[in-house]
């Protein structure tokens, strides 16, 4: 990639196994010659170090907890202390299991409210306390989220949804108020990919196999890579004058309508 990421510095949030996106993009980083800094928490924080035994380099991961304050400080006085620090990918989402599965109008105020926090809220909590080390990056800090296509209520998805719609306005926020620090923040809204917390949606598989079929490039719920590109370019320099922006990496999806494919000869010849 031009050596856009050569000598640069990562911290990616999110990798819990080799299924994940951030352990994709990680593994990616450092095939460009980037550093990374992984995070992880609690009981996944084992796991997680074993996967990133599995990158192309050892890397340290951190434990970090986005929705307790003095872990989110320990994180931005840690990135203080590096040398620099370019970019962080947030690819952190979690919703109680009465938040989702099409459990939408019963879902008590305390789990809606709980997984705001960790999904959409966690976004402008982690910005914050990075924001002085990637001010310090030599043509400006990046900060990119996962999300997923917030245009259309998805049946089963529920509060996941709403936390997703939230956090592309925050990201909007945040790009406005970071931007004259040379801050930039964008989100990759990412076709259905076979993850652990997918497999938290009741209806997944009926989800993949909708993407699947009518995407106009095609789509593969099991190829994380498909993801990665969207990631990386807004790392890069290459998006140095991006921000606010939501880039779909799903195939196209965004842009059709499911279901309705393209005229066959017979419907052509009878216009």
């Amino acid at each position: 990639m031009l050596g856009l990421f050569t000598g640069r510095k990562y911290l990616v949030t999110g990798v819990l196994n080799l299924e994940s996106i951030a352990w994709h993009v990680a593994a990616a980083l450092q095939k460009e010659g980037a550093q990374v800094v992984l995070t992880s928490y609690g009981r996944a924080l084992r796991i997680a170090r074993k996967a990133a035994e599995l990158l192309p380099s050892p890397v340290d991961v951190l434990e970090l907890d986005v929705t307790d304050e003095t872990s989110i400080r320990s994180i931005g006085a840690e990135a203080e202390g590096w040398d620099r620090l370019d970019g962080v990918l947030h690819s952190i989402a979690y919703a109680p299991a009465d938040a989702l599965g099409s459990r939408f109008l019963t879902t008590p105020v305390s789990s809606a409210l709980e997984g705001f926090h960790a999904s959409a809220c966690s976004l402008q909590q982690l910005a914050h306390a990075l924001a002085p080390a990637l001010s310090r990056a030599r043509n400006g800090g990046s900060i990119v989220g996962m999300t997923v296509d917030t245009s259309r209520a998805l049946p089963g998805y529920d509060w996941m949804g709403v936390y997703k719609t939230a956090m592309e306005s925050i990201a909007r926020y945040l790009a406005l108020y970071l931007g004259p620090s040379g801050i930039r923040v964008n989100l990759v809204a990412a076709g259905p990919v076979e993850t652990v917390s997918a497999r938290g949606v009741s209806n997944f598989g009926e989800l993949a196999d909708h993407y699947e079929r009518w995407a106009p490039l095609g789509w593969d719920r099991t190829d994380p890579t498909r993801v990665t590109g969207a990631v990386l370019f807004l790392l890069s320099d290459l998006a140095r004058y991006t921000t606010g922006e939501v880039l779909h990496a799903d195939g196209g999806m965004h842009a059709v309508v499911g279901g309705i494919g393209p005229l066959d000869d017979s419907a052509t010849a009878a216009q």
